[in-house]
């Protein structure tokens, strides 16, 4: 597959920074039928050596860096797992928060029954924090701002949830209405900040969200 609709931020000997877009699986999916992703898309247009160091949703659009070596590959791995990133993500989000702001403590699970649902589980989640901000104030929605503290699959979109405003056209989460306010995940990575594997250099990526 061609890279088409896949933008390239930056690259360099030891990482690429993609601009993922929506719909794109960032790994290869179980299914036969689920081989086209990022990582399989780079490795067949000019970069063989290409390695996921972490995931976005298949509807989640924005910023995702990945490895060109083995060592960079496993310093980026270490930043992400010793929380040396600094992420934010854009969404639209239903409904208007009493506060300005706030922070989301909720555990977090996989959900068989239900996949691939997650929920909260007080006796059998995992730690997850998430900080949000509101930027802006529409009639039935808002434009806010999140910062995921602990990177649990779907946090973002189950902590919402779990204080009443889901984002909209959330498949796995929203209700109807929310649902069917816009025609994609409103869930945007746009901004990444980490240290550089090979010089030291603390280096920031930005990408406005498409919505």
């Amino acid at each position: 597959m061609p890279l088409s609709n896949v933008q390239i931020i930056h690259q360099d000997a030891a990482l690429l920074v993609i601009n993922k877009p929506t719909l794109l699986l960032s790994v290869p999916g179980r299914a036969e039928d689920n081989r086209d992703c990022l990582v399989t898309r780079l490795q067949e247009n000019g970069y063989p050596e290409a390695r996921i160091v972490h995931r976005l949703d298949w509807e989640t659009s924005g910023i995702i860096v990945l490895a060109r070596d083995a060592d960079s590959h496993r310093e980026l791995s270490r930043q992400f797992h010793d929380r040396e990133t600094e992420k934010a993500y854009t969404a639209l989000c239903w409904g208007q928060p009493e506060q300005d702001s706030g922070s989301i403590d909720l555990p977090l699970r996989y959900d068989p029954p239900t996949k691939p649902r997650h929920v909260v589980d007080h006796e059998l989640g995992k730690h997850a924090l998430t900080y949000w901000r509101i930027v802006e104030r529409y009639d039935t929605h808002c434009r806010v701002e999140l910062t995921p503290i602990t990177g649990r699959s779907h946090q973002l979109r189950v902590h919402m949830l779990s204080i009443g405003h889901p984002l909209l056209g959330d498949g796995l989460y929203a209700h109807p209405e929310a649902l069917a306010a816009y025609p994609r995940l409103c869930l945007h990575a746009s901004m990444l900040s980490l240290t550089h594997p090979q010089t030291g250099e603390r280096l920031r990526f930005e990408s406005p969200a498409p919505f």
